[in-house]
């Protein structure tokens, strides 16, 4: 049953680039360092430290951008490419220097977009859904307060490693409707930036958070819609900040737009109908699965910005444009569109093969070129290298089974698919040759000759089946194609099912 509102959903994505150092200093960028130990004077802001910005940092932010199909800045009289930094005023006790570097009114990118495909309830068909990107910008991470949850005490502890930490900020337009949709734009963002080398995106050490803003649109009907010609009430904005994972996402947002109709409908002094509620932040109890309002949102005065000192304004060639293009390579969706024509893959195949990266597309390509068949490659891959993959915790690019042996097991191994589960694992954990695999499997080469001979015998052999198949039950001719598998393990059940079907013709 759909819901009475509707849910209106921005998110901020933060996202922390692959740089071996910090955004304004020599520090080393890695995770899981012992606290404060990747620290300097500039991170530290101390007296007198001066910011030198990363260039590398700058154009894998760069790239991100033209892959968002964002516009890059433009400045009067300046060329194409200009951008300047700004100062985020802000006391917090894991931000050092009481201010972050950021931008403010010129980011470097604006006005883009993402493309993202939604499941419909089959599962099995997409929807493709274009979601506005307001901005894209770079910024430095703060640090990261640790609390202590053992219930002994209430210290908060602070790291400052990451503090300096070249992060991308991206900001969607509010075009979410559902949490879904939400999950669906993280999903694809995260497996496009992994793709052209920008970020790890690893949510549970913190490279990719999350902010959402969240409200919902109530329908105005009857006497008022007349009076007012309004076609909806807003409900306050609510920012719940640093979700960590998918599923946060989606709870979150769900709990929050089901708590908002509620207040809606507890509403008798006009409060949420007429925008006197303030826009609020809050934080997600994930064990509690509850929202918890934090503060009143900020407005950008509050944050004092104001052009940074001490960096220099940076112009960006055309040239450096093209470059970071160039290294973009084939994105997600590109790919998912080429792999349905050039394969004729269903939408469904495109997007669980594109989802697991550019080395299991090559790997598919490779296959699918050996056996002339696109759909066949993607089915024996999800039979049998996916779940192998799971299981053995590695890589495509470390499976011993390469993609031309592979190519070769599909074509000359056991065309039943029980049979070739078993005997493709015996390979892999025996390192078996496929007839050293079959014969453990206890499977032997039947000829159609000899299974044709198995038929005729099986058919005359239950006289009742046959006569119940010519009355019109179907059905009934599973039991002789039982029989023949049985007494011969390994054959196809799509080819003894041809063949009795042919003698059955005959009777």
């Amino acid at each position: 049953m759909a819901e009475p509102y509707k849910i209106v959903i921005g998110l901020e994505v933060h996202v922390q680039l692959l740089t071996k150092t910090k955004l304004f200093c020599g520090c080393l960028n890695k995770f899981g360092q012992a606290p404060n130990t990747a620290t300097c004077p500039v991170c530290l802001g101390l007296p007198g430290s001066l910011p030198v910005m990363n260039e590398h940092a700058f154009k894998l932010a760069l790239r991100a951008a033209l892959a968002l199909n964002c516009q890059i800045a433009e400045h009067p009289g300046q060329t194409r490419g200009f951008t300047k930094w700004d100062r985020k005023n802000y006391y917090y006790p894991d931000l050092p220097k009481n201010y972050q570097i950021s931008q403010y009114d010129l980011p470097f990118s604006h006005d883009g977009w993402l493309e993202i495909n939604i499941a419909k309830d089959t599962k099995k068909e997409f929807v493709a859904k274009k979601i506005g990107i307001i901005r894209a910008h770079l910024e430095e991470d703060a640090g990261k307060n640790l609390h202590d949850e053992s219930g002994k005490g209430a210290d908060t502890l602070v790291d400052l490693n990451r503090t300096g930490t070249p992060l991308l900020e991206i900001v969607s337009h509010p075009d979410m409707t559902s949490a879904a949709e939400a999950i669906a734009y993280l999903e694809e963002i995260r497996l496009m930036l992994r793709e052209i080398g920008v970020s790890d995106c690893e949510m549970q050490e913190g490279s990719l958070r999350c902010d959402a803003n969240v409200n919902i649109h109530v329908p105005v009907i009857g006497k008022e819609h007349a009076e007012t010609g309004q076609d909806y009430h807003a409900t306050p904005l609510v920012e719940i900040k640093n979700l960590n994972s998918f599923r946060a996402v989606g709870k979150a947002i769900e709990y929050e737009a089901k708590r908002h109709y509620e207040e809606y409908k507890k509403d008798t002094q006009g409060t949420f109908r007429f925008g006197k509620m303030l826009k609020t932040t809050a934080g997600w109890d994930d064990a509690k699965g509850v929202t918890v309002v934090q503060r009143h949102k900020e407005e950008a005065a509050d944050y004092r910005y104001f052009p940074e000192p001490d960096l220099v304004p940076v112009v960006v060639s055309e040239a450096q444009i093209a470059e970071a293009r160039a290294a973009m390579g084939e994105l997600p969706q590109a790919q998912r569109k080429r792999l349905a024509d050039q394969y004729g893959l269903p939408p469904y195949d495109a997007q669980v093969l594109t989802a697991k990266g550019r080395p299991t597309v090559a790997y598919f390509e490779a296959v699918a070129k050996a056996l002339s068949d696109g759909k066949a490659a993607a089915n024996r891959m999800s039979d049998l290298i996916y779940p192998a993959l799971t299981e053995r915790k590695e890589e495509i690019t470390a499976f011993p089974f390469d993609a031309a042996k592979f190519a070769d097991f599909v074509r000359t191994g056991p065309s039943n698919s029980q049979d070739r589960r078993d005997v493709f694992k015996i390979m892999l954990d025996k390192g078996a040759t496929l007839e050293q695999a079959k014969s453990e499997a206890g499977i032997k080469d039947v000829d159609e000759t000899a299974l044709r001979a198995a038929v005729v015998t099986a058919v005359a052999a239950n006289p009742k089946a046959v006569a119940d198949f010519k009355s019109g039950k179907d059905a009934a001719k599973m039991k002789i194609v039982g029989e023949v598998m049985k007494a011969n393990k390994g054959v196809s059940n799509e080819l003894v099912r041809r063949l009795v079907d042919e003698e059955l013709t005959r009777v």
